[in-house]
């Protein structure tokens, strides 16, 4: 038996938002928007709010928020009352927004809702419309349950977790990607892919999601670069729905270590969180498909050896060559190692401690002990570090 859950109603395709702007009249006279550092890519929103007399006040996310950051925000909002909220920019506004809708009209605070570090209270009265629209094609946040902050006073990622909070209406328009520079599509591109393989070899998938996370791995692979590189049409479009798919899959399936030890790291680094996890992937993969063979579980060999074949185009790929496709893609991004955000080897005890709290954690298809987690790590700077010293320049 599985369950899935999703936006109650989803808009894909080049020109989503500009054809869509009636459904915004459908719930209510005032709005609450929340944008991003930039946030010109809301001016037909907002305008098309102004020219339709709906009210609106607009909040704006500049980094990952922090839980009193989002506390004082819903105090702003329960002030002026929306009857909606709307947010328009990337996974860090996809979760503001999400959480300002179920805050407002909740009593108490942050941490009575949130996991990890608060009570994890269910939500008791329903959340507000929430209207989410991805400007980035990474989190898929547009379609998730979860609302993902950092606890400062702990040092440590945390999530408000509930059905309810997945939005009424997701609106994803690639067009809206356009223009975006390599350095952030790849970050991205890299979220959504751990998202897609972590699913997809989680300990509980089922045959939906791994239905959505093939499709998902199957436009991505092909598309990343010419999306980061080229700002290909094509391949932005294909990015967004594999973003998708990838929200999608974590919020009926489940994660694993690579998002376990991202929740910690992020919150002690100051690093954009695809950057943690793109790292991260190979080196969780390497360890999973160690610790399957250790264990006898051909089942999972098989799951990451398909993963492989998806990756790669070669119906006879093994396991290990899905690891040397993502490290390709790593290199021809260029994306920033963990080293250079800031991770030492005097942090890998307390982040591996961490992780083991973390919810993603538990849906690793094998329990990796600390000692595993702390080699992972150990592995992601050494390999860095060889390439650092290896490089010409």
């Amino acid at each position: 038996m599985f369950q899935f859950m999703t936006a109650t109603r989803i808009i894909f395709g080049e020109g989503a938002l500009n054809n869509s702007f009636s459904i915004f009249n459908n719930y209510g006279y005032s709005a609450l928007v929340v944008t991003g550092r930039d946030d010109q890519r809301a001016d037909p929103l907002l305008a098309y709010l102004s020219q339709q007399n709906i009210r609106y006040q607009r909040l704006a996310v500049h980094d990952e928020p922090l839980i009193a950051m989002v506390e004082e925000m819903a105090a702003a909002g329960r002030l002026f009352k929306p009857d909606m909220v709307i947010a328009i920019g990337g996974g860090s506004v996809m979760d503001v927004g999400k959480a300002l809708s179920a805050l407002i009209p909740n009593q108490g605070s942050v941490y009575d809702y949130v996991e990890v570090v608060g009570r994890a209270l269910p939500l008791t009265a329903k959340p507000l419309p929430c209207i989410a629209i991805p400007t980035t094609a990474g989190t898929g946040s547009e379609v998730t349950r979860n609302a993902v902050m950092i606890s400062a006073q702990e040092n440590v990622k945390a999530a408000i977790r509930s059905p309810d909070l997945i939005p009424d209406v997701a609106i994803i328009d690639p067009t809206l990607t356009y223009g975006t520079e390599k350095s952030l599509s790849a970050r991205c591109g890299m979220d959504a892919f751990t998202h897609l393989m972590e699913a997809y070899v989680c300990g509980e998938p089922n045959p939906l999601t791994d239905m959505i996370c093939e499709e998902g791995l199957r436009r991505l692979a092909p598309a990343i670069i010419h999306a980061c590189e080229d700002d290909d049409p094509k391949a932005r479009a294909d990015m967004a729905f594999a973003s998708m798919l990838g929200g999608m899959a974590q919020s009926n399936a489940k994660l694993g270590a690579a998002h376990g030890l991202a929740a910690a790291l992020g919150a002690v680094l100051d690093a954009p969180h695809g950057a943690i996890t793109a790292q991260l992937a190979p080196y969780v993969m390497a360890e999973n498909i160690l610790a399957a063979r250790e264990a006898g579980r051909i089942s999972l060999l098989n799951r990451y050896r398909q993963l492989a074949c998806i990756l790669t185009g070669r119906m006879n790929a093994e396991p290990s060559d899905g690891i040397v496709w993502v490290q390709r893609i790593l290199r021809r991004l260029d994306l920033e190692t963990l080293p250079q955000l800031g991770l030492c080897d005097t942090m890998f005890e307390e982040v591996a401690v961490s992780a083991l709290r973390s919810s993603s954690i538990k849906g690793n298809p094998l329990p990796l002990s600390e000692s595993r987690l702390i080699h992972i790590l150990q592995q992601v700077c050494q390999s860095a570090n060889l390439e650092e010293s290896s490089d010409p320049a």
